[in-house]
């Protein structure tokens, strides 16, 4: 009984995964079939066919509140990213000049949302660098209305 409830968990964990960490058909999906597969067969095997078909009836009763749940509006908004560009690049451009500095608002990968004069304005990194929310920036270079930044402890 204790496997077969240790392949039902596992195979929802899987799922879950799959879900969130690593969208798409991959080996954590198909880990999870299998995994709530098995526990059915091993349910009809050892213990017989009235437990083997209630563990069916219970893997279908878990995966229809599994899709319910993920696929409910509120789910999702929780993954939303909130962060709003108030300001277009091109019209930011006016006032934002090169020698700024500010702050990044989101993890600049290359592109992202940095503060730069109070304005929260969408920018690039000089050498297409990972940066992380929070950090220092300096403004580089304003090409084709494109605002480039770099850390300020890469000057």
């Amino acid at each position: 009984m204790e496997i077969i409830i240790s392949l039902v968990i596992l195979g929802i964990l899987l799922l879950i995964a799959e879900l969130l960490l690593v969208p798409g058909v991959g080996i954590a999906g198909i880990t999870g079939f299998v995994s709530l597969a098995a526990a059915c067969c091993y349910a009809f095997v050892k213990l017989g066919p009235d437990a083997g078909w209630i563990t069916v009836a219970a893997v279908l009763v878990l995966i229809v509140i599994f899709t319910i749940v993920a696929l409910r509006a509120k789910t999702w908004k929780r993954f939303e990213l909130k962060t709003e560009i108030e300001e277009k690049t091109n019209t930011a451009v006016n006032s934002i000049k090169v020698g700024d500095t500010g702050k990044a608002r989101t993890r600049l990968a290359p592109m992202g949302t940095a503060v730069i004069a109070g304005l929260n304005v969408e920018v690039k990194t000089e050498d297409n660098s990972l940066v992380s929310p929070g950090e220092e920036l300096v403004v580089v270079a304003i090409e084709d209305n494109r605002i480039i930044v770099r850390t300020t402890n890469k000057q």
